[in-house]
């Protein structure tokens, strides 16, 4: 039966008639529907026919959206390059009332930019006949341009009843859905986390290398270009390299994997334009179902709608490392199963895969106290768990300030200096989620097997919020394997972090910076104590060359003064925001250093201080048995080759390296613990249960 709609008006009865359209053009009404209650709608997309091209090559990327009552409740995949799309995908939605039609809207995916509208339709519910299989033919329209032909969609949807003692369960059902919703920048459902322990199937490893002969954007003749990468809704950015066509990047990331016939990553390339909206160099894409396992692939990608190449590593590898289960099963409880673990991280394996530091076991067991986030006075927790780019959710627990979760969560360490993060949200079926409290616990802080209290800090994690929540957490890792870790580049998140301005991040900056640099001039003046005699002409030398300086910062204001006469209003305001952030990082980054420096040698961190220490006594004593221009030579000798040896490997420095694990003074506030209230220690709580 096909089945041609429209957007109608619904008569609010109370009780409904669907109207079965036959053939003929004909209605029958003879077909009641159940008074307004709980159904549900299982919709099949199957394709599309004579989409609008929005692209610029003819076609369009187009993926469909459905809304009821205002509210997206399912999202389809993306076909690349196709006027006439096929989908087969079915979504299994959950109606309250009839009257409420659904929307279908189909758009063009620009990634980077704003997706282009394709055109919509409305489906009438009530006149589709229950408990049978439809096949419904949409008619795409755009409200501003209603004689234009925007294509069809065609569609096989079912309507069943729901009995009302179900009504419970599937309110809980679309109340799962709603928050996974609001998760969609990490590509994780609530029910995913339930139907199966292991939440991804492998790991795509990506090193962008380099870009050869790109489109020039720039009055110059020159670009300063940077690339995007897009997995889903995983999204990851370059750095931007200044003033080339030829750049080297040699950044590595990874995606994660959550199908088992891979995905396309979509890689755009930019150019980075200040006070402006960034030009567009080009785009490329890399289908993963075409690429081998376990194997390293070299692709040189040629830029479509643009000029040049991007060069890039791609592995794809088998994971199973990061799990969720119940508190009842848990390995470390198993004899067999620690010692397995202990084996694999003992000192023994120190060669065996260098990545595989250690595991680690997180026990979420309760919060206490929250904050009170519904107008009933309660809240609907769930916990978030991250370790770098991991990250896993609990359940939701409803109407509870008091959540017990008691949920088992695992990871594969890549780096023992890692941050482990556990926020605590409440849904909200009706919009996002609100932040309850967070904690950050460093990996090497961690004392195993001991059930904590940990009370829960703002966003900034610089002060106490409402609530505690108990976590057991186990660590386990080759000391051996976390230290040569250390020496080499540390994990970036693959989700892409804008910067903002913020007058009180700019002036804590400011405070660091001018604390480093009063380290610098008390130095100075001590050195110049131990000489204390005055130089003029040392003295008149620096006037000349300061007055120079001052000059040329002059002469470049006004060639700035009369550039910027030629610019807009906003770009200005863009700029001057632009210079503003830049000025903000660097600030941080040069304090950052100099705290780190100091936390290295004042033992912030044991394990990282015994590191310098190790490294030290080792230096001392290869410097004893060996004269030091040997070693220059065989460093000068090794610095030189190494592009030979291997031409892509990644260009790092081990001492920053090492330096980017210590953390800075913001940070060692961040992740210091504080103390809970007595009343809420488990012994507390247990002789309370007893009375």
């Amino acid at each position: 039966m096909l089945y041609s709609c429209k957007l109608k008006s619904v008569c609010n009865l109370p009780v409904i008639y669907n109207k079965k359209i036959n053939t003929a053009g004909t209605s029958n009404t003879d077909v009641p529907l159940a008074v307004p209650g709980m159904y549900q709608l299982d919709i099949t997309l199957r394709r599309g026919q004579s989409l609008a091209a929005r692209d610029r090559g003819g076609t369009s990327d187009p993926y469909v959206k459905f809304k009821i009552g205002g509210k997206e409740v399912f999202r389809s995949k993306i076909i690349h390059k196709s006027l006439n799309p096929v989908w087969e995908e079915k979504a299994c939605l959950l109606v309250e009332h009839l009257k409420e039609p659904l929307y279908i809207k189909v758009f063009d995916y620009d990634f980077g930019l704003q997706d282009d509208f394709m055109g919509s339709a409305f489906l009438d519910l009530t006149q589709l006949e229950l408990n049978r299989p439809t096949d419904v033919t949409v008619t795409l329209k755009d409200p501003r341009y209603p004689d234009h032909d925007l294509g069809i969609i065609l569609l096989s949807v079912v309507l069943t009843p729901k009995e009302g003692e179900h009504r419970d369960v599937t309110m809980l059902m679309r109340k799962s859905w709603k928050r996974s919703s609001k998760f969609q920048t990490q590509s994780l459902r609530l029910s995913d986390v339930h139907r199966k322990p292991h939440l991804w199937r492998g790991i795509v490893s990506i090193t962008l290398i380099e870009g050869r002969d790109l489109k020039a954007m720039d009055s110059n003749g020159l670009s300063d270009p940077y690339v995007k990468f897009r997995l889903g809704h995983q999204k990851y950015k370059s750095k931007i390299m200044p003033k080339t066509l030829n750049p080297q990047w040699r950044e590595q990331f990874d995606f994660h994997l959550y199908e088992e016939r891979g995905g396309i990553i979509d890689i755009t390339a930019w150019d980075r334009d200040a006070g402006k909206r960034d030009d567009f160099i080009g785009r490329c894409q890399i289908d993963l179902s075409a690429l081998s396992r376990e194997q390293t692939h070299k692709l040189v990608l040629q830029l479509e709608e643009g000029e040049g190449h991007l060069v890039l590593l791609v592995t794809l590898t088998a994971s199973a490392t990061v799990s969720i289960s119940d508190l009842s099963i848990n390995s470390l409880e198993d004899p067999k199963e620690r010692e397995e673990i202990l084996k694999r991280y003992s000192p023994l394996r120190i060669f065996h895969n260098l990545k595989d530091v250690g595991f680690l076991q997180v026990k979420v067991i309760r919060a206490e106290g929250l904050m009170a986030a519904d107008v009933t006075g309660k809240s609907d927790p769930f916990c978030v768990v991250e370790l770098n780019n991991d990250r896993l959710l609990t359940h939701t627990v409803y109407k509870n300030l008091n959540p017990e979760w008691n949920k088992v969560f695992t990871f594969n360490i890549k780096d023992i200096h890692s941050v482990l993060e556990v926020t605590v949200y409440d849904e909200d079926r009706d919009r996002s989620a609100d932040f309850l409290g967070k904690v950050a616990i460093p990996l090497l802080s961690i004392q195993n097997g001991e059930q904590k209290a940990y009370v829960l800090k703002n966003k900034q994690l610089t002060g106490p919020t409402k609530g505690v929540i108990y976590l057991e957490i186990d660590v386990i890792f080759n000391a051996v394997k976390a230290s040569l870790r250390t020496l080499i580049p540390k994990e970036q998140k693959y989700i892409e972090e804008e910067n903002r301005l913020s007058k009180q991040l700019l002036l804590r900056n400011f405070i660091r910076m001018k604390r480093c640099v009063m380290v610098l001039v008390n130095a100075a003046y001590y050195i110049n104590s131990c000489f204390d005699w005055d130089s003029p002409a040392r003295s008149l030398a620096a006037f000349v060359v300061v007055e120079d300086m001052l000059e040329d910062e002059e002469e470049e204001d006004d060639k700035d003064d009369k550039d910027s006469e030629k610019k807009g209003f906003i770009n200005k305001i863009y700029a001057i925001q632009e210079v503003c952030i830049s000025v903000q990082n660097i600030l941080d980054e040069v304090a950052s250093f100099g705290e780190r420096i100091k936390n290295t040698f004042n033992w912030t961190i044991p394990f990282l201080s015994w590191l310098a220490i190790v490294a030290l006594c080792a230096f001392t004593v290869i410097l004893y048995f060996i004269p030091l221009r040997y070693i220059v030579l065989v460093w000068g000798i090794n610095k030189f080759t190494k592009k030979l040896r291997s031409p892509y490997a990644i260009d790092n420095n081990e001492l920053l390296d090492f330096l980017s694990r210590v953390p800075s003074d913001v940070q060692v506030v961040q992740y210091q613990e504080l103390k809970p209230d007595p009343s809420h220690s488990p012994c507390k709580r247990k002789k309370n249960n007893l009375g």
